[in-house]
């Protein structure tokens, strides 16, 4: 299964690839994802619980990064084990270019395999679903690092408004 999208997000270029590599931003942004440890330089070790169609699982797995060219692009790769659920495996080259509003355009293409029961559900089930994630994956990225948007702020939330990731550095 390949796919390949893009985001613009109102951030600069260097602010969004430094994003890319914090464990703390990734594990916010994957859908799932229940504990997320490592470096960018060492790899990172993630545990996600996502159920697929009937089949609910926790896989356990490495994100590791490679082709990394500061702040234009990097690779991420991952592969996780979900017990008798199967395996899944894939990865994400993403490619950054300054736009023509100082921000950042995002470019994706993802591509994602699966064995074991989770290849069982058939391809339609898996697609769908692999889309949704890395929609949801970029989307949550994409907040993560620009902070909510105005309309959507409450200042009584928890912790008073959720800061993003760039307004959390910005503001310390």
């Amino acid at each position: 299964m390949q796919m390949s999208d893009s985001r613009e997000i109102a951030a600069p270029r260097d602010v969004v690839f430094q994003a890319i590599l914090d464990p703390e931003v990734l594990k916010a942004c994957v859908p799932g994802c229940t504990e997320m440890s490592g470096s960018a330089e060492e790899g990172f070790e993630a545990t996600v619980v996502q159920k697929v169609g009937p089949v609910k699982a926790t896989f356990k797995g490495q994100v590791t990064l490679s082709e990394m060219d500061p702040p234009n692009s990097v690779t991420l790769s991952g592969e996780g084990k979900g017990g008798a659920a199967g395996f899944a495996k894939g990865g994400a080259k993403v490619d950054l270019a300054e736009n023509a509003e100082g921000g950042t355009t995002l470019t994706y293409e993802v591509e994602a395999k699966v064995g074991g029961k989770l290849a069982q559900l058939g391809s339609r089930i898996i697609d769908g679903f692999a889309k949704k994630m890395a929609d949801q994956f970029f989307e949550n990225f994409q907040t993560a690092v620009e902070g909510p948007s105005e309309e959507g702020e409450d200042e009584g939330g928890e912790d008073g408004a959720k800061k993003g990731w760039l307004k959390r550095l910005v503001k310390g």
